[in-house]
């Protein structure tokens, strides 16, 4: 109820609502809008597939039960500052006893769509400041603001994949850590992972993240904002970079996605309202139905367990 209520509110009060609506409502007539719709299942259908893999040193999870089991964790993550609360709607649907353990599989889930969202992301940085024409995302930018983004982007990533790729030797150095004994038996399982395992796990989250952008690029195209595949493609990295860092909480951050898809795409086109409509849509099809209906599996969960 206070997710919902929240959500109306968030939207509600945002400026330019009234166009950017029927903008929206213009484009349900156009089946590219529909094609957006249906990437959002397989956006995720990638992530529950991964949820199973990542979930099964522990138990056995059904496909069904996994996409059930991300939906209820998106309705959590919009109350949870950069959507850490994930693991909250998960556990619903993980065996009471694995609950505990499943914490650093989630975890090691979300620095793998970290690490693709930080790569992509400082890429996209490298294009523009060093073979791009019109940089002009730069311009705007302090002296040396850009090269401070790159090295601080450029570590993230560095440090993330060592991390992840390296994770088993992470929990034998933790092992010689004594106060640690007690999380160390919820984490001995991330030593289970093999390198082609983490690999596969990677490529699911790099499979989402290129749903993203296409959902993305479809929106603006139906919103007739005029921008070239590449062009839009190259932005949207850093925008998503953008949105991976800054601090948020779920239900809030519709004006900074807002802010920072008008800053970087007003570049390359004047269609301010189009950007915007945009901008709604990919956060209403991704996040807002998504959170809805993880919030109906949770009430429903309730009524059973009440009954």
């Amino acid at each position: 109820m206070f997710l919902s209520w929240s959500l109306y509110k968030q939207v509600a009060q945002q400026p330019d609502l009234a166009n950017r609506w029927i903008q929206i409502k213009s484009s349900f007539q156009n089946p590219a809008l529909w094609f957006a719709f249906l990437l959002m299942l397989l956006n995720w259908g990638l992530e529950a597939f991964k949820w199973q893999l990542l979930l099964g040193p522990l138990e056995r999870l059904s496909f069904t039960n996994a996409f059930k089991s991300v939906l209820a964790g998106c309705s959590i993550t919009m109350l949870t500052p950069n959507r850490v609360g994930e693991y909250g709607g998960r556990i619903l649907y993980v065996k009471e006893e694995n609950r505990l353990s499943a914490i650093p599989l989630t975890i090691l889930g979300s620095v793998s769509q970290l690490f693709i969202t930080v790569l992509m992301g400082t890429l996209g940085l490298i294009y523009l400041k060093y073979f791009s024409p019109d940089a002009q995302l730069f311009n705007s930018l302090p002296a040396y603001t850009e090269d401070i983004l790159l090295y601080i982007s450029t570590s993230a990533a560095v440090f993330l994949i060592l991390i992840y790729l390296r994770v088993g030797l992470l929990v034998r150095l933790l092992k010689n850590i004594k106060w640690l004994k007690n999380i160390l038996a919820h984490i001995v399982l991330l030593n289970t992972f093999s390198r082609k395992q983490l690999l596969r796990i990677l490529f699911l989250s790099f499979l989402r993240y290129m749903v993203f952008i296409l959902q993305f690029i479809i929106l603006l195209q139906i919103m007739q904002v005029q921008i070239s595949f590449f062009t839009c493609f190259r932005s949207l990295t850093v925008f998503y970079l953008v949105m991976a860092v800054a601090p948020t909480i779920g239900f809030t951050e519709l004006p900074l996605r807002a802010a920072a898809s008008l800053e970087i795409l007003q570049i390359y086109s004047n269609n301010l309202i189009g950007i915007q409509a945009a901008s709604l849509g990919i956060w209403i099809i991704n996040l807002v139905i998504p959170a809805i209906i993880g919030s109906l599996l949770i009430f429903g969960i309730k009524i059973l367990k009440d009954k």
